[in-house]
């Protein structure tokens, strides 16, 4: 099935922020912060891979992730779908058949036996490979399967989340270094106004939600986490 309608972009990113508040895959705590793999401490933390549960909000956020590819990056850039290891890889299946593409996945190594292979499927010489993850905070993570796609063979233009942080230059300077187009759906930004619209939360939990989205590192840092990201 492929998806040829195009809603407002802010319309999709209010809509995505609101499912995931609706599946409480989000979650807000100032008083016991979240630490990320990173070092960094956070007041926030989200888990996409729950959209999965719920077939009405995952048929439409797929919806949403085929009309953003094909509206800005074109009709026919790509030849295969590829998941990250392991959250990005359901949603690349899901984007496929929206495409009507092969599709693939990518280890975060290889696997250390049998062919000691990283990318599973078939993947042809100069393939134009579009790689989709759940999330993406700085980008780190979806370099490490564009990566090896490239080693591959594969071309890698174009990398999707569903869900970006937003808040981190770190993660745009990523992008651009690795001459990838990032293409998302919603932000951290959206998520926190529906906290706010519907007070999900006390205005002191709101408040150090937005300190953090403003300057992430230095919340962290006064919050016993890293001060800075390294690229």
């Amino acid at each position: 099935m492929i998806q040829t309608t195009f809603p407002d972009r802010a319309v999709m990113a209010e809509l995505l922020a609101k499912m995931l508040w609706e599946i409480k895959a989000v979650h807000f705590n100032a008083e016991t912060p979240y630490k990320y793999a990173s070092g960094i401490m956070s007041p926030v933390y989200i888990d996409c891979r729950k959209l999965l549960s719920f077939p009405r909000v995952r048929s439409t956020v797929m919806d949403f992730a085929a009309s953003t590819l094909l509206r800005d990056a074109g009709f026919e850039q790509f030849d295969c779908i590829a998941g990250g290891e392991t959250a990005g890889i359901p949603f690349a299946a899901l984007l496929a058949d929206r495409l009507g593409l092969p599709m693939i996945y990518v280890r975060k190594k290889p696997k250390g036996h049998g062919r000691n292979a990283q990318i599973e499927g078939d993947m042809k010489e100069g393939a134009r490979v579009l790689i989709i993850e759940d999330l993406t905070t700085a980008g780190g993570s979806m370099f490490t399967f564009i990566d090896a796609i490239r080693a591959a063979g594969g071309i890698v233009d174009h990398g999707m989340a569903l869900f970006f942080y937003g808040i981190f230059q770190e993660a745009h300077q990523r992008f651009a270094n690795g001459k990838v187009q990032f293409h998302h759906i919603a932000t951290w930004r959206e998520v926190l106004a529906i906290a706010k619209e519907q007070k999900l939360f006390d205005d002191k939990t709101l408040q150090e939600v937005e300190a953090f989205l403003d300057a992430p590192l230095a919340w962290s840092a006064r919050n016993g986490g890293v001060s800075e990201l390294s690229l």
